[in-house]
């Protein structure tokens, strides 16, 4: 593989703790696609690992929970026909989706209240049209 792949800042998938699995693939192949394993599967125990912070991987849980199989998580890839490929093409979404599930949630809004003069303009701009419009009406051609 290509080295370690990082989450965010300075913490990355420890490579012990990756477990790889390979399969045929139903992709693009020519001669030998009955013969080689291209297809990975990746998997990472999110509930036993040491390398993610504990706040990160409460919220990693809290995220992925419907993705989570006995606490593991798992990707897949097939659209290479290199198993090597596959592999980083796997561990590159695998290091994203725990990137995008440890991420701090957004800050809450701020409510603010709509300034008194847009509102008016709205108003304003809505009578002019409703103006427009009714003036279309052929009631008062003679």
């Amino acid at each position: 593989m290509s080295g370690p792949y990082v989450i965010r800042g300075s913490v990355s998938l420890p490579e012990a703790e990756l477990m790889w699995r390979f399969s045929r693939s139903s992709g693009p192949g020519g001669q030998h696609v009955n013969t080689s394993d291209s297809q990975v599967e990746l998997r990472f125990d999110l509930v036993k690992t040491e390398a993610l912070p504990p706040v990160w991987k409460e919220r990693a849980l809290a995220k992925l929970a419907g993705r989570l199989v006995d606490g593991v998580v798992s990707v897949r890839s097939s659209e290479h026909r290199s198993q090597w490929r596959n592999r980083e093409t796997a561990a590159v979404r695998l290091a994203s989706l725990l990137a995008e599930a440890t991420a701090p949630p957004p800050r809450a809004r701020r409510a603010t209240r709509i300034p008194r003069g847009i509102n008016e303009r709205r108003l304003r701009e809505k009578k002019q049209r409703g103006d427009m419009k009714r003036g279309r009406s052929g009631r008062d051609w003679t």
